[in-house]
């Protein structure tokens, strides 16, 4: 471990020290089989890319009194905060479809949780922290760039409002990690509701573990919905939690053109978070069949297949909590697939309230669903970019004047004139001004998203130790709603010779 000098009159020891009070470990009082206790893995000169003050103060973290050096040494793993014990967690999954009975933890490692300003349990997880027993043949390590990638995207979308995981700290290693070259390596601060995953419960149902799930349910419940544990029946409410959640999660990905790219069980979190952004991406273009990921050959995980990947997921879920809803496996079995069968009608609610916002309604009728897919349908045909369209979309709804940069976007005039009409009828029946109509769709159709181009651009300059392009990216996506006449830019759609077709996993 790196040796830290004093300074000032309170050591830089005494200061970890007191960070590393605010930490417990509700999830390593599991048993053994839950986790394994890894220390992580040290690193050669681990450098501060950046912290995220602001999450810090809402997870009650004194950090007062660390500088980068000290920073870097706590959250490279290189410091093992005192009162920790750092775990990788154990988990399964399906994988593309294919089941594994064994992944877990192979890169991370849990510190441990805190409680937030809002007395809410918070994880803290180091990525890319060395091996560990589920790494297989991987080295545990983390690449910068996949490192930049999940921070930006994964601050961007909790300004969007969408429900993820946060990113604490990205620490440069000063090592470099072998991918398909020599790549640098970094290590990434992870932030979440917690970690348990689809997975997790798969991991114990395939050994047919019942009372390790029936002691994961019971965590999951008392750590995210507490309400079901005074419920007639406990873990048929846990699954319905976890529908509802992951149906507003997908509404809110597709209503602000967001592609995961690898949704499998094992990446999908019971508390209803947005993890793991490997070969994500937003949509530039819309088209519903949009893959971004180079793993994803046959578009399993294309931008619509994504509710029914999701209920695919759920399904796999509740196998695993039959034998915990009833003894009868035919009761159980009928229960589960009843709180299944609800999913689409979550996901259709959730995204129509969605599109609603987008298109300036307050009020509610029958015809707003059709209405939005007719605008969907004419961005398709027009290979309109999905931001921009929705964004000029709040200048139209003031008047005829502001049609300029919509039909820009969408250039098939006769079929955007009718659409228009359609649109401008329905928002006459509506009580509020025009003015405050684009006042409301100006807080939910954002200016900004994390471009692939521009994240792209991002990570090569930091390849070439120029983090400048990354820190003021990071700035721009944490007011996304806003104009910031200053960074117009960003809200560009990519030129042609600056598009990213492809996507990739940090592994």
């Amino acid at each position: 471990m790196l040796e830290t000098p004093l300074s000032g009159p309170e050591s830089i020891d005494a200061r970890v020290r007191r960070l590393g009070g605010a930490f417990g470990n509700s999830y390593g009082l599991l048993p053994p089989q839950f986790a394994t206790r890894v220390d992580p893995t040290a690193v050669a000169q681990p450098r501060l890319i950046k912290f995220n003050r602001a999450l810090a103060a809402e997870l009650l973290l004194d950090v007062e009194g660390l500088d980068d050096a000290a920073l870097a040494a706590v959250f490279s793993g290189n410091r093992v905060l005192p009162g920790t014990q750092p775990i990788a967690m154990a988990y399964a999954g399906h994988q593309f479809g294919q089941f594994v009975p064994q992944l877990g933890d192979g890169r991370a490692l849990l510190l441990g949780d805190v409680r937030d300003r809002f007395g809410k349990r918070r994880d803290i997880q180091l990525k890319g922290a060395g091996r560990t027993p589920y790494s297989r043949s991987g080295d545990g390590r983390a690449v910068l760039g996949p490192v930049l990638r999940e921070y930006l995207v994964s601050e961007a979308m909790h300004a969007l409002g969408i429900s993820a995981t946060r990113a604490l700290a990205a620490v440069a290693t000063g090592e470099a990690v072998f991918r398909e070259g020599r790549v640098p390596g970094a290590i990434l601060t992870r932030v979440a509701a917690s970690h348990v995953r689809v997975g997790t419960f798969q991991y114990f149902a395939a050994r047919g573990d019942v009372e390790a799930t029936r002691r994961l349910a019971d965590f999951a419940i008392e750590r995210h919905h507490p309400e079901a544990g005074t419920a007639a029946n406990p873990y048929l409410e846990l699954l319905r939690f976890v529908v509802r959640r992951q149906a507003r999660l997908i509404a809110g990905w597709m209503n602000v053109g967001f592609i995961h790219g690898v949704m499998n069980t094992d990446n999908m979190a019971i508390s209803g978070e947005t993890i793991d952004f490997g070969p994500c991406a937003f949509m530039d273009a819309y088209d519903p069949a949009t893959v971004f990921s180079s793993i994803d050959h046959r578009g399993r995980y294309a931008y619509v297949n994504q509710p029914a990947a999701a209920q695919w997921n759920l399904a796999r879920f509740a196998e695993t909590v039959l034998p915990l809803i009833d003894t009868s496996s035919e009761h159980a079995i009928a229960l589960a697939t009843e709180a299944i069968s609800e999913f689409p009608a979550e996901f259709d609610a959730y995204r129509l309230d969605g599109m609603r916002r987008k298109l300036g309604l307050f009020t509610e009728e029958e015809g707003d669903a059709a209405l939005g897919r007719g605008l969907l349908d004419v961005m398709h045909e027009n290979r309109a970019d999905f931001t921009r369209t929705f964004r000029a979309l709040c200048a139209a709804a003031e008047g005829d004047a502001g049609d300029t940069a919509l039909y820009e976007s969408l250039t098939g005039q006769a079929a955007v004139r009718d659409w228009l009409a359609a649109w401008r009828s329905r928002l006459s029946r509506e009580p509020q001004p025009a003015s405050e109509h684009a006042a409301f769709m100006r807080l939910v159709n954002p200016v900004f998203i994390p471009r692939n181009h521009r994240i792209e651009q991002a990570i090569v300059a930091a390849e070439r130790d120029d983090f400048a392009p990354f820190e003021e990216l990071s700035l721009v996506l944490s007011r996304p709603y806003e104009a910031q006449p200053d960074f117009a830019a960003y809200a560009n759609p990519p030129q042609p010779d600056e598009r990213v077709l492809q996507t990739f996993c940090g592994t």
